[in-house]
């Protein structure tokens, strides 16, 4: 039987971002849904996660926080903050520009003004994705929606395809690295149970 390494990519809890667009904008969560944080540890107990590592966003750490409320720190990267969206950052989500009709291709190509691409967005979660996958563990990764899009990006060798798959907060979206055969993805978009 061949070993490999999970992640675990958790999106944190609902956003408090007051209706207006929240990138890299440093906003808090809302973890006040102790059944369903209660229902997802239980989830991720199963997984037998052995590290957790987040996204340094508030809103990351905080559900990191409700999700294990015996640790008191977790390791942070910085490669796994949620796409920046430059000039739309705070902007209320009424005003973003109409993008109009566009491919899925066209779309993860789309650089918002002063922001990156969802092809940026890959190229800076990927090496972080892969350096988490060496170990033969599950990984617990607390970040954004973008970053688990990214993580199915890299499964599916194809980020275009990855933008159509929803992400809801406070779900669980798995892949596995199989050391010399690839990415796996075992489960997208679970909620808790």
């Amino acid at each position: 039987m061949q070993t490999g390494t999970r992640l675990a990519l958790i999106r944190h809890a609902p956003a408090l971002h007051g209706g207006a667009m929240a990138g890299r904008r440093d906003v808090a969560a809302d973890v006040a849904h102790v059944a369903q944080i209660a229902a997802l540890r239980g989830r991720l107990d199963q997984l037998g996660v052995s590290r957790i590592v987040t996204s340094p966003a508030l809103r990351c750490v905080q559900t990191a926080q409700a999700l294990w409320p015996k640790h008191s720190e977790f390791a942070q990267d910085a490669r796994l903050w949620e796409q920046d969206f430059g000039a739309w950052e705070g902007v209320p989500f009424a005003d973003l520009p109409d993008l109009g009709p566009m491919s899925s291709a066209a779309l993860a190509a789309h650089r918002p003004p002063g922001g990156e691409s969802f092809i940026n967005l890959c190229a800076r979660v990927t090496p972080a994705l892969q350096d988490l996958a060496r170990g033969g563990d599950c990984v617990a990764v607390v970040a954004h929606a973008g970053v688990i899009r990214a993580g199915l990006a890299l499964a599916l060798e194809a980020p275009a395809t990855a933008l159509r798959f929803e992400v809801a907060p406070l779900s669980v979206t798995e892949i596995v690295h199989l050391s010399g055969h690839g990415w796996s993805i075992a489960g997208v978009n679970r909620g808790p149970q």
